[in-house]
């Protein structure tokens, strides 16, 4: 790996990190390698809008290299919503730019006096002045920085709503990819750091380049004949909204319905035959997952893919593809992960029509499902934080708090629910539950696996959809694997078979890994954040799944079907070498891991020692 450049906003000095070696075998890079970096500085006390929170963008063994799906980052610190372990993943062109530069990571510390924003270019790095920035859009603000540095740069910015602190802001990437969860966005904004704009010129090392040039070449085009891959690119990521909704995964009117009759009109299949005019796609991606759709004024813009349909479609009861086209855009723009941004309107719309909000509360507004011109006000509000707007900029847990009613909120530790329901899908029940990040599909797509997609070479086996203890091994094992996933960083559409996985990662890297070793990578990372998160104090009873989602649905794919939470996580907890009373990782797991300093602090006396 090639160093780290760190920076200290407040003295706008600089300096270069290098990777211990071991920290590159055992946890290769993406976000294992940022938790290890950053599990002695996040702490209980640690104020993630402060500017002593930490702020790391790091890439991965893979990154820019053209191999598949690997042109990503992460983007890790504390989460504002959460006070947890936060991650991000972001793909587009910024991670093989940084590498070009000669730089694996940038590790942003302290806070600016006034905005500014970062300019690597190849090895220099200048501290430039951003108030000409400071309030456009993210679409704006990536223009605005290529008219000033000229063509062949990348950036990274937030938008208003960083700006102003909301805690599920994102931060975007070219012409529309985001890490939009986990509300990092907001840790940049509040240290006035509206951008880093980077240019590279230099090659990005491998272990062997011959041999992954073969390699990289192979896996793309096995890539492009697999047939999850050709989907992806026919219909895009809401090309599953139809078969979701049948099964009773995708909830609707904020998780309380579990049929959407109008899902025809706003899935990936009829974008692709109404409004779809192009394809996009991240650095060297063979799939092209990203939609280019024209509305009826003409203009070109990004295609919502599967979370931002759910979220703005069948969640707030939309049915009109071209508004909630708009309503993503407008998220898009504005700097707010979409998820989020529609969960939190959703237990608005929930929580007005129960009566627990009024038009006192919203300056005379009607909160009513459906109106698609409501939500884009509302949208509005929110990044302004202004009037209502103030608190749907807190996020679901702090609204509900607000107004009584904390247990109607959607969330698991502060973060919005995907829309992947586990009443349809149970494995989603403990990947929402025991995420490090709060509720996350990210972590681990598991719906995929209860739909049938299956891994026999790593032991990942295909349990019924609505089985729940006997598959918590199995979910655990499935969490490992994309563990490795978001150190390589690959994206998790890329289908790539794990024999061929484990040769990319061992030519790149000179490792001379097994699978096992490969999984047991996945684990060691998985096991580090949640040791972060103990630290931070989580404990077995943030391990849990909102009320919502406990009831069963009364018609639809999964209806009358409860999570048995309870009994998954005992299997869990067994299977994964966690204390069961405390949550913890135990002693010997720590030590099996190689995580000798992080098992003395979670256990450091022998009382504490089960």
């Amino acid at each position: 790996m090639q160093p780290i450049l760190k920076i200290d906003l407040s003295s706008q000095g600089h300096e270069t990190l290098e990777v211990p070696d071991a920290w590159r075998r055992d946890f290769l890079g993406g976000a294992s390698l940022a938790g290890r970096f950053l599990y002695s500085v996040l702490s209980r006390d640690l104020d993630p809008l402060s500017e002593e929170a930490p702020l790391l963008f790091l890439t991965g063994p893979l990154s820019g290299t053209a191999g598949p799906t690997t042109g990503r980052l992460v983007v890790c610190g504390k989460g504002p919503a959460t006070g947890l372990w936060a991650e991000s993943n972001i793909g587009g062109y910024w991670a093989p730019e940084l590498r070009q530069a000669g730089y694996d990571g940038v590790w942003i510390t302290g806070g600016a006096e006034r905005p500014l924003y970062l300019w690597l270019n190849g090895g220099r790095v200048e501290f430039l002045p951003a108030e000409h920035l400071w309030g456009s859009d993210t679409y704006e603000a990536q223009d605005l920085l290529r008219q000033e540095l000229g063509s062949g740069m990348e950036s990274v910015v937030i938008g208003p709503a960083g700006e102003k602190r909301v805690v599920f802001a994102s931060i975007a990437s070219g012409q529309g990819r985001f890490a939009g969860r986990a509300g990092l966005g907001a840790v940049m904004g509040a240290k006035n750091l509206k951008a880093i704009a980077v240019r590279g010129e230099g090659t990005i090392p491998v272990h062997d380049p011959a041999a992954y040039a073969r390699l990289r070449s192979e896996a793309n085009r096995t890539l492009r004949q697999d047939n999850e891959a050709r989907v992806l690119g026919a219909v895009g990521t809401a090309g599953v909204a139809n078969y979701s909704e049948y099964l009773g995964a995708l909830p609707a009117k904020y998780f309380h319905q579990g049929v959407f009759s109008q899902i025809d009109q706003v899935s990936g299949s009829t974008m692709a035959e109404t409004i779809l005019v192009g394809r996009s796609a991240c650095h060297a991606c063979v799939i092209a997952c990203g939609r280019v759709v024209r509305l009826e004024d003409g203009q070109r813009r990004k295609g919502p893919e599967h979370e931002t349909i759910c979220s703005f479609g069948p969640n707030l009861l939309i049915d009109d593809l071209a508004e909630i086209t708009r309503l993503g855009e407008l998220c898009d723009r504005y700097g707010m992960d979409t998820i989020s941004a529609g969960g939190t309107i959703g237990l608005a719309l929930h929580l007005f029509e129960s009566g627990s909000i009024t038009t006192e509360d919203t300056g005379g507004r009607e909160l009513r499902w459906g109106d698609a011109s409501a939500v884009g006000e509302l949208l509005s509000l929110t990044a302004r934080r202004e009037g209502f707007g103030d608190l749907l900029a807190q996020g679901s847990r702090r609204l509900g708090r607000a107004f009584g009613a904390e247990e109607e909120a959607v969330q698991v530790n502060g973060l919005e629910v995907a829309y992947h329901d586990p009443r349809g899908v149970s494995g989603m029940a403990l990947v929402y539950a025991t995420s490090p990040r709060g509720a996350c599909h990210n972590q681990s797509d598991y719906f995929f696996v209860d739909w049938g997609h299956t891994e026999a070479s790593l032991g990942i086996e295909y349990f019924a959809r609505h089985a729940q203890a006997e598959k918590a091994a199995n979910v655990a094992r499935h969490q490992d694997w994309r563990t490795v996933y978001n150190s390589l960083v690959m994206c998790l559409f890329a289908n790539v078979p794990t024999e061929m996985q484990l040769r990319l990662i061992n030519a790149a890297c000179g490792l001379d890994w097994t699978l096992a070793d490969m999984l047991t990578s996945g684990e060691r990372g998985w096991n580090l954040k949640r040791a972060i998160n103990n630290r931070l104090g989580l404990t077995r009873a943030n391990d849990r799944l909102p009320k919502a989602l406990l009831a069963p649905f009364k018609e639809g794919g999964s209806a009358d079907f409860e999570p048995d939470l309870a009994g998954m996580l005992y299997g869990y907890y067994l299977a994964r070498g966690w204390d069961l009373d405390t949550g913890k990782p135990l002693l010997e797991t720590l030590l099996r891991l190689g995580l000798a300093d992080v098992a003395s602090d979670l256990w450091a006396s022998p009382e504490q020692t089960p």
